[in-house]
């Protein structure tokens, strides 16, 4: 019984977040509530090396955009000096947010060009020493005035896990899964259709409903 009893304990603990702190923390986005399973790092794979240069924060951000957009992507984020830069030109609609090396796991975005002013928003904000709600608060506010705008179906790209180990040879991550964001400005279940949590994994289900950040969420099966 006792095992048991643990088990569910644990269960929801994952049901309470099924990302790293730095999925949460660089891209913003509030993990699914439903249960998943992070993936274990691969030790079979002898190949496997430390993100530990600019040309591997470029080739495992990379992964988190469709791969035949891949080569034309514009890539920004934290170099390994720990410096915020442009760290690949691009010339698609594509822009794709490196994984931050100073931060547990790994977690790299890629989004729609028309997102980055209300993506750079936020990462101005929280420079600032704003909290996660303070910033909601502030953008909720000048998206409605029409200060910043989020571009209805715009989607998000999360590419994320726990290791920070990856293989030269196809710039996979260890154990990393994608999950996805498409805003919907202040939709809700009943203009969507959709519930307000997630039947199943990989069911999809709306987020902050009736906000300007109401998006759907669609999550990884767990394997």
């Amino acid at each position: 019984m006792k095992h048991i009893i643990s088990a569910i304990f644990f269960t929801g603990i994952l049901m309470s977040c099924n990302s790293s702190d730095k999925t949460k923390t660089t891209i913003e986005e509030t993990a699914p509530k439903e249960t998943t399973v992070e993936n274990a790092p691969d030790k079979t794979n002898n190949n496997l090396k430390p993100i530990d240069s600019d040309e591997a924060l470029i080739a495992t951000a990379l992964m988190a955009a469709p791969e035949v957009s891949r080569a034309d992507c514009k890539v920004i984020g934290y170099n390994m000096a720990g410096e915020f830069v442009t760290l690949k030109e691009g010339n698609n609609e594509f822009i794709v947010l490196a994984d931050d090396p100073k931060k547990e796991g790994f977690s790299a975005a890629c989004y729609h060009k028309d997102l980055e002013p209300f993506m750079a928003r936020g990462r101005a904000l929280k420079a600032e020493g704003k909290k996660h709600q303070e910033i909601f608060d502030i953008r909720e506010e000048e998206v409605k005035s029409g200060k910043l705008k989020i571009p209805t179906g715009a989607t998000l790209h999360i590419y994320y896990g726990k290791s920070t180990l990856y293989d030269p040879a196809t710039a996979k991550v260890d154990g990393a899964r994608l999950r996805y964001v498409v805003y919907m400005p202040y939709a809700t279940a009943e203009s969507t259709g959709l519930p307000e949590s997630p039947a199943a994994s990989n069911h999809p289900w709306i987020m902050n409903p009736g906000t300007h950040r109401a998006h759907i969420m669609i999550s990884p099966l767990p394997e």
